[in-house]
């Protein structure tokens, strides 16, 4: 008679093995309730036998109690995105610069499906999965590692490895699993979700690991690294090295040793999209080669040897049933066209944005038109044109009133939007609040709508500054929000404080300015104090500020309101002074660029990026104080502003000369 140890290890195996011929492999060879048995006769050893239980038995992938947040957790090398082809041109042109980096040499790529998903890096150690992590901003993720290990199709254990690995993967839900899903959420009264990725990603986001696995995430792997860096000398190896160790990798798949090979495969996938089981918006390619990738490098934001060929927009008919207009953080007034639902690429649509009034001039819409609506990606679906005139249409105009809070509606000369200009408007503060939480502004994890909508219904929010005075015994008389919850989203905000000035000029909600400009504003003034005190005229200094942007601004901080909510955050301890990074030495020190077509082997952030490692500045339009204006092909309407102005035009030769 075995013995307890022997009889559960036994079992583990078996189900392990079961496990991966149905969840990886879709080769079931015994049925659910001969599965189910077997789980509950090792449950009932276990529980017999507590010190014989192990991280990585199949029994603990549920079982994980509630959290109170998520931590954050650095990378072991970035999770960069990817640039993107649209169409044949596109493809052939990154084909063409890969191929002059690399000076003719022969090369093959690995065409894989895009799949749909959240981008997830699963970490072994000796073989036994350890943590996971969000992708988050690319540097730093967030650590879901109990969500993760209900993912049936991530291997607990690697087969017949003792490696310590990272596997890099794409978690997705399959179209029946999302409607069924939305069919719960209907019956439960629920709001559906807008797409499986959507649904995706807040699966594996959500703090209680049994909602996790009660939805049916599968995970398709796709990079493996040690240390941060590759494990395999080709990408077509790591695949195999995947699939060998147990992981769902994409059968659909393929090594391509020419461009036409690649080009056939990305046209038959976007043909036969539909067919498959989860939602592609493109083919990723990749050179195969790790060696030649290396080489070739990365920009800051994405590896040059690699390409996202996303497929067109789909488009259907339906009819607009109603325009409404909803409020942003500006107060910008857009039009949304309620259409009656329609699927398009296996999502259900019922809405469109109509952008503004001038735009729906153009298009010529009413209420009861058919029109042509087109989705591409994960954005908000979009009127392409009117089919055919409603038979009792009915003309939209915009409110002289803001439909939320009653105050007057203006438009100023020159802008295609109009917007509620009271600045307490809560729809407007509660758009204003969901920004300045978001990633890539102040960051405060924690802040979704839910909660944001709680804070101004109950005036415990009154404008953005009034976050930074919350406190526990006030967040613990909201809906969900205990004590340790306010406190970590407490010490989320404490930490906040520190953002840097272009994060909190991008947070100010000033319309026109966004991250970029934000950037380039602290960089050119240094000072909050600066740029709130400044001329239009003196606004226009920085990079990308024209009349429009300056005229913006500085009605923005002539607004009393404005000045305030700074004097308020000044007193909340942010720092208004900022030290820019500018080179301040180089062969290009001084000098101006506006870089126009397409160069003969430099992408244009990479001719950016040289340009200000050398010293020189980088702006999009060419004016009088522009030293150099570098040409590539079908350069357009900048190098005939070049000439017409006397401004030097180069080649990209030249300016690599220029920079030795």
């Amino acid at each position: 008679m075995s013995s307890p140890a022997k009889k559960i290890e036994e079992l583990r195996e078996k189900l392990r093995h079961h496990e991966y011929l149905y969840y990886v492999l879709d080769a079931p060879e015994i049925s659910d309730t001969e599965y189910d048995a077997m789980m509950r006769e090792l449950k009932a050893l276990e529980d017999a036998h507590p010190e014989l239980v192990t991280e990585d038995s199949p029994t603990r992938r549920v079982g994980g109690k509630p959290r109170e947040g998520f931590v954050k957790i650095a990378h072991s090398s970035p999770m960069l995105s990817l640039d993107s082809a649209l169409g044949e041109a596109e493809l052939r042109e990154f084909d063409r610069r890969v191929r002059g980096l690399l000076r003719g040499e022969s090369l093959a790529y690995v065409a894989e499906l895009k799949l749909d998903g959240l981008s997830l890096a699963v970490h072994y150690r000796d073989g036994r999965l350890a943590q996971a992590l969000t992708r988050g901003d690319g540097v730093i993720g967030e650590e879901v590692t109990e969500n993760a290990r209900t993912i049936r199709s991530i291997p607990m254990r690697l087969k017949s490895k003792r490696e310590d690995w990272e596997v890099r993967g794409e978690v997705v839900l399959t179209r029946r699993a999302f409607e069924r899903l939305n069919a719960e959420r209907d019956a439960a009264g629920l709001p559906r979700f807008a797409n499986p990725r959507n649904a995706a990603a807040g699966s594996i986001r959500v703090l209680d690991p049994a909602i996790t696995a009660s939805r049916q995430l599968e995970y398709f792997t796709y990079s493996l690294l040690a240390n941060g860096a590759p494990v395999c000398a080709t990408q077509w190896e790591a695949l195999e090295t995947l699939n060998e160790a147990g992981f769902k990798v994409n059968l659909k798949r393929k090594l391509c040793k020419d461009f036409e090979t690649l080009l056939a495969f990305c046209q038959e996938w976007e043909e036969k999209r539909d067919s498959l089981p989860y939602e592609i918006d493109g083919v990723v390619v990749k050179v195969d080669s790790v060696e030649q990738q290396n080489r070739l490098g990365w920009t800051a934001k994405a590896p040059r040897w690699a390409i996202a060929y996303k497929f067109a927009a789909r488009q259907e008919q339906t009819v607009v049933e109603n325009i409404e207009v909803q409020v942003g953080r500006t107060g910008a007034l857009t039009p949304v066209a309620f259409l009656r639902p329609v699927k398009v690429g296996g999502v259900t649509v019922s809405r469109a944005t109509l952008h503004n009034e001038d735009e729906i001039g153009r298009l010529g819409v009413r209420i009861g038109d058919t029109v042509l609506i087109e989705r591409s990606g994960d954005v908000i679906p979009k009127v392409v044109r009117v089919v055919k005139e409603g038979d009792q249409r009915k003309a939209f105009s915009m409110p002289d009133k803001c439909p939320v809070c009653g105050g007057a509606v203006v438009r100023v000369e020159g802008e295609a939007a109009s917007r509620c200009v009271n600045t307490n408007c809560p729809a407007r503060l509660k758009a204003s609040v969901l920004h300045v939480t978001a990633r890539g502004v102040m960051d405060i994890d924690g802040m979704g709508d839910a909660l944001v909508e709680q804070l101004v219904d109950h005036g415990l929010v009154r404008n953005v500054a009034d976050i930074y005075r919350l406190n526990p015994e006030q967040l613990m008389e909201l809906e969900r929000m205990g004590r340790k919850s306010a406190e970590k989203l407490l010490a989320n905000i404490e930490a906040s404080r520190r953002a840097p000035l272009p994060r909190i000029l991008n947070g100010l909600s000033i319309p026109f300015v966004g991250e970029r400009t934000a950037q380039f504003l602290a960089e050119e003034f240094g000072d909050l104090d600066k740029i709130a005190a400044a001329s239009e005229e003196e606004l226009q200094r920085a990079e990308e500020v024209g009349p429009k942007v300056a005229q913006s601004i500085r009605r923005f901080f002539d607004d009393a309101r404005n000045r305030d909510l700074v004097e308020r955050l000044r007193k909340e301890g942010f720092n208004f002074k900022y030290a820019a990074k500018r080179k301040a030495s180089g062969p290009l020190h001084g000098l101006t660029f506006v870089l126009t077509g397409t160069l003969p082997t430099l992408a244009r952030d990479d001719a950016k990026e040289r340009i200000e490692s050398a010293g020189g500045k980088v702006v999009s339009s060419v004016s009088r104080k522009t030293d150099y204006v570098v040409a590539g092909s079908d350069p357009g309407s900048k190098l005939d502003k070049a000439n017409t102005l006397g401004v030097k035009v180069i080649d990209e030769a030249r300016l690599l000369d220029m920079i030795g």
